[in-house]
């Protein structure tokens, strides 16, 4: 990343925390990023930190040398012609973060020899906690190097193969939501049996936290650490098998094939 310029074309809520990741104490160069939006207004305060700022997609692709577009897939094609004219072999390399758009689908509106991406970060990118699932055309170990380094300042690169994208955009990018009606939830169960919102939200938010981080540094499957805590005739199980009586499990894993298939 020593010296590359970035340009986040379309700049709204994924785009936005990716920028705050970068320059959220790190020594990413502020004015080595360029973001975009057709409407400037929403990040014009991003000018003040010495990001520049324009409505002008071409220009940007031309200053800068990893080109990441952040657009609504409906978008995408109308950004592509725009930029196409300014992409460089040997210069550029491109990430699209829209959903449900192949490698292919990109390559065919370029027609440009340049390395592609797709990636799937999530807005936890704002406080550098995002996982980014990555795969790629054309790119060199330097490229994947490159890329990989990029979503490293924000969280954890991952890579695999294309056709499990759209899985990924539900389980990391949807996921995030999925997990925070999941917290809501928990933060009124605890307002009904005595806790203010406040005491109840701070109780919910570190109990989420451990119980993940947990999982990331001991290596073990959920329901290792669940065992821990449930212990005969306790309270815990009783809580899990009325949960799961009311179709819990099933509800989540319905939720999200549901959204899997309105992304197909």
């Amino acid at each position: 990343m020593q010296g590359k310029k970035i340009s986040i074309i379309g700049c709204g809520n994924l785009g936005l925390s990716i920028v705050k990741g970068l320059i959220d104490q790190s020594d990413f160069p502020k004015n080595n990023i360029i973001v975009t939006k057709r409407n400037t207004q929403s990040i014009q305060h991003l000018s003040d930190l010495g990001i520049e700022v324009t409505s002008n997609n071409a220009k940007a692709v031309s200053e800068s040398d990893i080109v990441l577009i952040s657009v609504k897939p409906y978008d995408i094609f109308n950004v592509l012609e725009e930029i196409k004219g300014s992409l460089v072999p040997g210069k550029h390399i491109l990430i699209s973060v829209a959903t449900g758009i192949s490698i292919k689908e990109i390559k065919d509106k370029i027609k440009t020899s340049i390395p592609f991406f797709r990636a799937m970060p999530n807005t936890a990118a704002d406080v550098k906690e995002s996982i980014t699932c990555i795969c790629s055309e054309g790119a060199n170990a330097k490229d994947i190097e490159t890329v990989n380094a990029l979503f490293s300042i924000v969280g954890t690169p991952l890579s695999i193969k294309e056709e499990l994208m759209e899985s990924a955009t539900v389980l990391g990018a949807c996921g995030i939501a999925f997990v925070l009606r999941f917290m809501r939830a928990m933060v009124q169960g605890g307002i009904q049996i005595g806790f203010d919102s406040a005491t109840a939200s701070t109780i919910v938010n570190h109990t989420v936290k451990g119980a993940a981080q947990l999982i990331i540094e001991r290596k073990q499957h959920p329901e290792f650490e669940i065992d821990k805590v449930t212990t005969p005739k306790g309270c815990t199980i009783v809580g899990l098998n009325e949960m799961e009586h009311n179709g819990f499990s099933s509800s989540l894993i319905k939720g999200i094939i549901a959204s899997f298939e309105k992304i197909g």
